[in-house]
């Protein structure tokens, strides 16, 4: 382990920096430290600016603050923090800096340095106070450069929004730092409340359950601690919404009958994601995208452009990614969606040339069962069931191997030349296609209404028609019911063991229209979630510079 990862260690957590950083304020307003002058070093024709601080034995030993570029930057050095006399150097960083695509810089660059080396031993930790210049609700944190990792890693932060500071904790004796807003997580808005599990609780679509925050009133200031236990509120009826608190939670900051307050997050805790923080990875946040899948593109729809690319023509079986094609040649022989027809148990039965019975995703259904075209339509795309999309050939009035060569005709006339299919269904591995390829696929796809309806909802409920059996399928994409920061319009899972875990997401946040994410042969489901989200919010992000 480096020596400043031993050092990040030593951090305090969240509940203890809440104590510390209200020991710090009232030293700070009792005027016990000395705040030394700030002394600028020439920079004729430098892009940087420079501060520099001489602290000798007599000031270190009282305790001061370094006040530096109108107090935007303060080190406050309690006594016993140095050890000797150093002059401190800070510097304004102009100068062009590769910054994490992840988060929103809304502060200055700044980098200090203690440049008497022996003077400070990294055994207690002091405090920055940081000012920031742009306004954001979304959760802020102050980070750091770790050149060991070549990130941007966070520090424990608290914000103080209407004076638009945050204060930070740092073992380090050089850093160069910066503040950032987090937009996977809105810290700032209104809360309103529902009645759950009667306790301290509350619903974000931001932090995940098991997170503890505490949440202030803006209008009163009081404040209350909570776990997150649910999911919610949708930011699609409430964009500016934080949290749902539990009525119980609400009453601790105002009457019920007030409906929605204003208020503002502190995260106490919060609970890591696999090896993520909010999006963040735990080695930190880079400038560049990092997938893991053994092939990816990103492609802006309306114009085409390649964002991002990672062996983005490189052929790989394509799963279940497959039944929006066998889907869009159905719908294009426009059928009645209001049709009912009868459902075969030899239909099912094609499935079982490539898997074991119990191996394949299906909507349970019995021979003679009747249902509507509709509810076939959607049982193929919302739950992924591959008996359903047999149905659906077996009921179009073409011939399966006809079905068959359509989809392959229809793909090439998009101009995905390297995709080929052998089943309609995706469950043999013969069916082939690249990242690319499925881009532009899904940009033909996606002009039918009924596709992009089916493959957006989460859950889909219908009753068989014969003998009133009720089924309820659920979307296989998890990021339908979580992403918050996006909206998704079109979306589909697949996964073989050749093709490992596959994924394709259609998401827009505002009208330059939408991205068409794709990652194919991620090894992980929870990883392919992850990654093909970060390229939608990487391609919405850097399409609007």
């Amino acid at each position: 382990m480096s020596g400043r990862s031993q050092m990040l260690r030593k951090i305090v957590t969240v509940e203890t920096q809440c104590i510390a950083f209200l020991l710090l304020s009232l030293a700070l307003s009792a005027g016990n430290f000395i705040y030394a002058a700030d002394e600028i070093v020439p920079a004729a024709n430098r892009v940087n600016n420079y501060y520099s601080i001489n602290l000798d034995q007599a000031t270190i030993t009282k305790g001061y603050t370094v006040s530096a570029f109108a107090d935007s930057l303060k080190l406050s050095l309690m006594p016993g923090i140095l050890k000797d006399s150093t002059r401190v150097e800070i510097v304004e960083l102009n100068e062009p800096i590769d910054l994490p695509w992840q988060l929103d810089k809304i502060s200055k660059i700044y980098q200090f340095e203690f440049k008497n080396k022996a003077a400070y031993d990294n055994q207690q930790p002091f405090y920055i106070q940081f000012s920031y210049d742009l306004p954001s609700d979304y959760y802020k944190q102050v980070y750091f450069y770790d050149k060991n990792y070549l990130s941007w890693r966070p520090l424990p932060t608290i914000d103080y929004p209407k004076e638009s500071f945050v204060r930070t904790l740092i073992h380090l004796p050089f850093a160069r730092i910066a503040v950032f807003a987090n937009p996977n997580a809105l810290a700032m808005g209104q809360a309103s409340w529902y009645k759950n599990k009667g306790g301290l609780f509350a619903a974000s679509p931001d932090f995940p359950q098991k997170s503890k925050l505490r949440v202030y009133n803006t209008d009163n200031n009081k404040f209350v601690d909570v776990v997150v236990n649910d999911f919610g509120p949708d930011r699609k009826l409430h964009p500016g919404w934080v949290v749902d608190l539990d009525k119980v939670a609400f009453k601790k900051l105002s009457p019920t009958g007030v409906g929605v307050i204003n208020v503002r997050l502190e995260p106490i805790k919060i609970k890591a994601e696999g090896k993520r923080i909010l999006g963040v990875s735990a080695i930190g946040a880079k400038n560049s995208l990092e997938i893991s899948a053994r092939s990816a593109v990103l492609m802006n729809e309306q114009t085409g452009e390649i964002i991002w690319q990672k062996n983005a023509s490189s052929t790989a079986p394509l799963a279940s990614l497959t039944k929006l094609v066998a889907v869009k040649v159905f719908l294009d022989l426009r059928p009645t969606l209001n049709q009912i027809v009868a459902y075969s148990i030899k239909d099912e039965e094609y499935n079982y040339q490539y898997c074991n019975k119990w191996e394949s995703a299906k909507v349970s259904l019995k021979d003679g069962d009747t249902l509507t075209i509709a509810d076939l339509l959607y049982s193929a795309l919302v739950g992924s069931a591959n008996n359903a999309i047999e149905t659906l050939v077996r009921v179009s009035g073409l011939g399966r191997q006809e079905f068959i060569e359509k989809m392959n005709q229809t793909a090439a006339g998009w101009g995905a030349v390297s995709t080929h299919f052998v089943e309609p269904t995706g469950l043999s591995p013969q069916n082939m296609s690249s990242a690319l390829d499925y881009a532009i696929i899904t940009k033909e796809i996606y002009t039918h209404p009924i596709i992009k309806k089916a493959s957006t909802i989460a859950e889909y409920k219908f009753t068989t028609i014969n003998t009133k059996k009720f089924h309820r399928l659920k979307n296989t994409n998890q990021l339908i019911n979580t992403a918050s920061n996006f909206k998704i319009t079109g979306s589909k899972t697949g996964y073989l063991d050749e093709a490992l875990y596959c994924l394709m997401i259609r998401a827009e946040k505002d009208s330059l229209g939408p991205v068409i994410a794709v990652t194919m042969g991620v090894a992980d489901r929870t990883q392919s979630f992850n990654e093909t989200a970060d390229l939608v919010r990487y391609g919405l992000k850097t399409r609007n510079q």
